[in-house]
């Protein structure tokens, strides 16, 4: 997280640290740092001390008196001056975790774009990242990924419901098929539904997809193929797609009572993937 304060203050403590502006008289050889009293005198004078005057000394009360005058201090970044409100404090964002999700439509379903923002490119050297959309009902949220997940840093994000079960994404370079696919390739350049399951299902479930596929499809949208299983067990629903240099595995997974009570919801969000 990161935090800026803004500056042309007459008083201010950044980086934890109180800096006391030139203006004010400098200490005496007999103190060690500003008392409390005459630095409260001083600061009034100069038109220097907000309102919250009380609330500073509570905290110059901790303070711990330095030979130099400037003592740290255990708040964040503050600004104190006549005329200004408190500073404005702007809070990064997190590497990797760019919101995306719309607000709900009629029906109580969001929809998810992966942001241009949003760090992650996969290897240097790739084609800038296609963003992709999918639509959860409401109670789904993103949540952090960790390099050591199955999947490791080809996972591009987790969402999940406590309810209804877990979506992972899942970006794999094309060249794991061949060397001449180029930089725009197509899944059914990449090879059948049954290669694409039989060579990538693994990196989903953990564990050979043999005699676990229990329904394959193609669908088309926009002109772009996309090939959608369904697993069994564990019960995962995937859909794949290609493009630019990447495979995309957009996943949906849940135990025995989530499928049984929310399959419909699953089967609709393994259906609204696109990449655009």
């Amino acid at each position: 997280m990161s935090t800026t304060v803004s500056a042309g203050c007459c008083l201010s403590w950044k980086s934890n640290r109180q800096v006391v502006p030139s203006h004010l008289p400098a200490n005496s050889s007999g103190e060690k740092g500003l008392s409390r009293t005459k630095f409260a005198a001083v600061a009034s004078k100069n038109g220097c001390l907000h309102e919250e005057s009380e609330g500073l000394s509570g905290v110059l009360n901790r303070r711990v008196a330095l030979a130099s005058g400037v003592s740290l201090i255990s708040s964040a970044a503050l600004s104190f001056c006549p005329g200004e409100g408190l500073a404005v404090v702007k809070q990064g964002l997190l590497a990797g975790r760019v919101p995306g999700l719309s607000e709900p439509d009629e029906q109580g379903w969001r929809t998810y774009r992966r942001p241009d923002e949003k760090s992650g490119g996969h290897g240097v050297g790739w084609s800038p990242m296609s963003p992709y959309v999918f639509s959860v009902p409401q109670a789904w949220e993103e949540v952090p990924v960790s390099i050591a997940d199955l999947g490791g840093t080809e996972i591009d994000l987790r969402f999940a419901s406590p309810k209804e079960g877990r979506i992972s994404v899942i970006v794999a370079p094309v060249l794991r098929f061949a060397d001449d696919l180029g930089d725009d390739a197509k899944i059914e350049n990449i090879g059948t539904p049954a290669k694409v399951i039989n060579a990538f299902g693994p990196e989903v479930i953990g564990e050979n997809v043999e005699g676990k596929v229990l329904s394959m499809a193609v669908t088309e949208h926009s002109g772009r193929k996309y090939y959608q299983f369904e697993l069994e067990p564990p019960h995962v629903l995937i859909t794949a797609t290609a493009a630019g240099n990447r495979l995309y595995l957009f996943n949906i997974s849940g135990n025995g009572l989530q499928w049984k009570r929310h399959y419909g919801d699953l089967k609709r969000i393994a259906e609204s993937f696109r990449v655009i």
